[in-house]
């Protein structure tokens, strides 16, 4: 199966495995990169780790973590000065557009494609290295910003929020070559917001190994101990940051329901976020205290541990774009009950490799289907094994690749989809 989703004459011309090299220069510019951990992060993360395997000269420009300039020589990231921006936690702003010497030394390397990861802070530098190198710029449309409209300030009088992220994403993006869309779900939200730019479906990959390791019975026998989980007890996880825009609030009340009809199912939270105390708050007043699991963070290296531990895989987010918990949860074989959105779509098959709930009944009902038939489990999980494959990351950076060698070879932007 081809992760490229759609099926443009363009995109299926460098899905066939006939790829010449073209490139070899690469700029990522990004607002978001190491020490921060999101799925921007590990999205590049992991793409620049593929293209150096491929032996291709990468280097990232990106905001700083603090108010100074550092080069990191070893991974070749450039970090620009900046400060926090608090529309949105984490989100950081240059203080300088103007020149500097790493501006100036990425204009003299002169990169054959630049691919910006962000379309606000870091996409400035992107442009202006683009004008003064000729390099085309791809973006990856990373965001669906109407899911964090109430983050601004100003969100209480605002109205047509997508008509005002429409004009503003194609303002921004208006000098971009070609759009990555993680998901056909981002690339119908971008042609409703008018974008006239080439736009191309290429899912985000992961590290399987990370997630391919065993997990011996004494490790899990010992996180049960550790947030007083029974041998007998079966585990619902939600992971991952912890924002309204995560929607847990809605998997604590049908957990709750679901808790009326059998006390043998434990709810794990892992991660953290502007929105836990909150959702503590709410879970204590469903009487829920020992019955939902708060583990905050976790480091990354142990993630595979808690998706042992789980029986399914829980989500309620209306707000992913590449959804790599879903990704992260198939490869380790867990079936999955999620909110039914479109970014689920070549993730999950209904009743093959877990279920898309509408409402409560649905959920409290899919949950119980799972949990007391082993048989239907097993299946479920042999099937996400088996289509975590196509999301790993050696095939991410291929579609990349074979993408930045056909805009190269182009030389100029396409003309506009009419």
């Amino acid at each position: 199966m081809s992760p490229i989703l759609t099926g443009n004459t363009w995109e299926k011309q460098f899905s066939e495995g006939n790829r010449t090299k073209k490139v070899k220069k690469i700029l990522i510019t990004s607002d978001l990169y190491l020490p921060s951990v999101n799925g921007v992060v590990t999205s590049i993360t992991n793409l620049v780790g593929e293209l150096r395997k491929r032996n291709y000269d990468v280097r990232i420009l990106a905001t700083s973590n603090d108010t100074h300039y550092h080069y990191d020589e070893a991974e070749q990231v450039y970090y620009m000065q900046s400060i926090p921006f608090n529309i949105y936690p984490g989100v950081r702003m240059p203080l300088n557009y103007v020149r500097h010497e790493y501006l100036e030394e990425l204009t003299e390397w002169k990169p054959d494609i630049i691919h910006s990861q962000c379309e606000f802070f870091s996409f400035e530098y992107a442009k202006k290295i683009a004008k003064r190198t000729n390099a085309p710029i791809i973006h990856t449309y990373h965001t669906l910003y109407g899911q964090y409209a109430s983050y601004l300030p100003f969100s209480s009088v605002m109205t047509n929020t997508e008509k005002m992220i429409g004009m503003v994403s194609q303002m921004r993006l208006n000098d971009v070559n070609t759009v990555i869309a993680p998901t056909k779900k981002v690339k119908d939200a971008l042609l409703a917001y008018g974008l006239k730019n080439r736009i191309v479906v290429i899912p985000t990959g992961i590290a399987m190994e990370k997630f391919r390791v065993s997990v011996s019975e004494e490790i899990i026998a010992a996180l049960r101990l550790q947030y007083g989980i029974t041998p007998e007890d079966k585990v619902l996880l939600s992971l991952g940051r912890i924002g309204k825009e995560k929607n847990i609030e809605e998997l604590i009340r049908y957990y709750a329901a679901l808790s009326d009809q059998r006390d043998d199912v434990k709810f794990m939270i892992v991660g953290g976020g502007p929105d836990s105390q909150r959702l503590i708050e709410i879970a204590e007043s469903y009487k829920l205290k020992n019955k939902v699991v708060f583990t905050g963070m976790v480091k990354p290296e142990l993630v595979r541990q808690y998706y042992a531990l789980a029986d399914i895989f829980v989500c309620a987010s209306t707000s992913e774009t590449q959804g790599l918990t879903y990704v992260e949860a198939l490869a380790c074989g867990v079936p999955l009950v999620c909110r039914a959105d479109a970014a689920l779509d070549s993730v999950l098959i209904q009743g093959t490799n877990g279920f898309c709930y509408h409402n409560s009944t649905e959920f409290c009902s899919y949950i119980s289907r799972i949990l007391d038939d082993p048989m239907l489990s097993a299946a479920m999980r042999k099937e996400n094994l088996i289509r975590s494959n196509q999301f790993s990351k050696e095939q991410f950076a291929e579609n990349i690749l074979e993408l930045y060698d056909a805009v190269f070879e182009e030389g100029s932007p396409p003309p506009p989809i009419l």
